[in-house]
């Protein structure tokens, strides 16, 4: 569906409270070729509503995964924080779950083969699944099989009529990214074997809230997940969450692990229990939680928006680093422009030389930013700030500063 949606993508219950309205914006990675080409840029409503039912968050105005995902330029391998996260569950995985040269592990939405690769150095098969042709181009280039396609109900049917079922589907960061959740979930059954798992990753619900994460609200991220909401999804589909891990990525990410729901060797872990208790009492399967989310919201909107004010006024410039989709979300929320932060700089070539969606900043290689000698640089993805601090030290030599927007602006000495 594209447009409008009036019911919650997960058990159609009623979309009645409104969490965040972030305006109209571009979609997060339509990245601007040239200043020409965006007079013919695209904007929609970002809104997040919470299902009065399931509690599901989601956007309630989809735009064609085509249009968000076709010239993907998001490409794993340029965060070095992330290929360590990715070899450290690969390897945790092979022990825990038995793999070997007779296995079979799936990933959805495998991107440049990043994770997968890791399990081809250990001799277990792999076949990586997403529908970007850039990053699965990347991820042929490095020898890891991978089918051009949306996953979903259709998909595993095929794959699993060939004998293609999996011992072990990994999903990182996908799920939130998927606009029919339901057809996604059956497709994960139908393709697990009977004694298969499933680990999918996501950044969790509670962290979002907590900590005033509206940033990571963009077009791609359909829904925004907790585990109340998702163990009813999964249920739904005959798969049951039996653990869990807190993991720190993006925020703060749930790792969860299920299996078919007949699997009677599999007991809940004591994390599943204690984190289902976290969740009830911080509010999260009642409504009145969501509604006094957007004043937070609108607290750190002011807060990044009187930084740059003080800057222009002392005459301070201000770049940015990391031309991440939650970056265009903030920016565009506060309507920054230009004038305001004057480059942005990225390890990713393939978005150097272009420009941010919705506020035209120039997008540079993080040598280019050096060359600037900038007073402020702003951190957009400011999960990865330790990384990227460690990568542009060399800005301390003629005094420049680093700083975070969220949950508020904190401007590190």
């Amino acid at each position: 569906m594209v447009g409008l949606v009036t019911g919650c993508r997960a058990c159609g219950g009623r979309l009645a409270v409104t969490m965040a309205d972030l305006g109209l914006q571009p979609a997060s990675n339509a990245f601007i070729a040239s200043l020409d080409a965006a007079h013919n840029e695209k904007r929609y409503p970002l809104r997040a509503k919470v299902c009065e039912a399931c509690k599901l968050v989601q956007v309630d105005y989809d735009v064609a995964p085509q249009e968000l995902f076709g010239n993907y330029v998001y490409f794993s391998s340029y965060s070095d924080d992330w290929l360590a996260h990715a070899k450290k569950y690969c390897e945790m995985a092979r022990r825990r779950f038995g793999l070997g040269p007779d296995s079979l592990v799936v990933e959805l939405a495998s991107n440049d083969g990043y994770l997968l690769k890791n399990f081809i150095d250990m001799g277990v098969p792999v076949l990586g699944i997403d529908p970007s042709d850039t990053v699965a181009a990347a991820a042929e280039k490095i020898g890891v099989p991978t089918l051009l396609e949306f996953f979903g109900e259709g998909v595993a049917k095929n794959l699993a009529a060939d004998g293609r079922q999996a011992d072990l589907i990994i999903g990182n960061n996908v799920l939130a990214h998927v606009p029919l959740l339901n057809d996604f979930v059956a497709g994960i059954a139908l393709l697990l074997k009977a004694n298969g798992s499933v680990t999918i990753e996501f950044p969790h619900l509670l962290e979002l809230i907590e900590h005033v994460e509206f940033d990571t609200i963009y077009h791609e991220h359909y829904s925004y997940i907790s585990l109340y909401a998702i163990e009813q999804v999964f249920s739904r589909h005959g798969l049951r969450l039996y653990d869990v891990e807190q993991l720190s990525t993006h925020g703060g990410s749930l790792r969860i692990f299920a299996a078919h729901a007949n699997r009677s060797d599999l007991e809940d872990s004591a994390l599943l229990r204690q984190l289902r208790a976290q969740e009830s009492a911080a509010g999260l399967a009642d409504l009145p939680t969501y509604l006094r989310f957007a004043e937070r919201v609108e607290r750190c909107r002011r807060s990044l928006l009187e930084f740059l004010a003080a800057a222009k006024r002392d005459g301070q410039t201000v770049a940015a680093y990391g031309a991440a989709a939650k970056g265009n979300t903030l920016l565009n929320f506060c309507a920054v422009t230009p004038a305001d932060i004057s480059l942005v700089a990225d390890r990713n070539p393939h978005k150097q030389s272009k420009f941010l969606p919705g506020t035209h900043i120039p997008v540079v290689s993080p040598r280019a930013l050096l060359r600037a000698r900038p007073d402020y640089v702003l951190i957009l993805p400011w999960n990865l700030q330790e990384e990227i601090r460690h990568q542009l030290r060399e800005i301390k030599e003629w005094g420049g500063r680093f700083v975070t927007p969220i949950p508020e602006v904190r401007i590190y000495p």
